[in-house]
């Protein structure tokens, strides 16, 4: 079996889903990290750590949202980006062989 073409809204869409899905991982480790380090500022009495603590924690918090959103939009649009750059070279080359069974 050989794949002659990819539909690229079909990759767009796969690639923006597992995109969300790995940015909601690295977000959620990027909020964790940003939230210990806020919370440690704030645990010091110094004046100048406060701003330091607040900035840590509302990027902590911001992460889980806007992380996820960047990587699946990119993610879609590489997908869509591949999918069209694999239709074009499978003209010249002949495609994709599988095996399946």
């Amino acid at each position: 079996m050989v794949i002659n073409r990819v539909s690229p809204m079909s990759a767009a869409k796969i690639g923006g889903a597992l995109g969300a899905v790995i940015g909601l991982l690295i977000g959620a480790c990027f909020s964790l990290i940003a939230l210990t380090f806020g919370g440690a500022m704030a645990a010091a009495d110094d004046e100048a750590a406060a701003g330091g603590a607040l900035a840590g924690m509302l990027l902590g918090a911001g992460a889980i949202i806007v992380v996820p959103i960047f990587y699946g939009v990119f993610m879609f649009v590489m997908g869509a980006l591949y999918a069209a750059l694999y239709n074009v070279t499978a003209k010249f080359v002949g495609g994709l062989e599988i095996d399946a069974a």
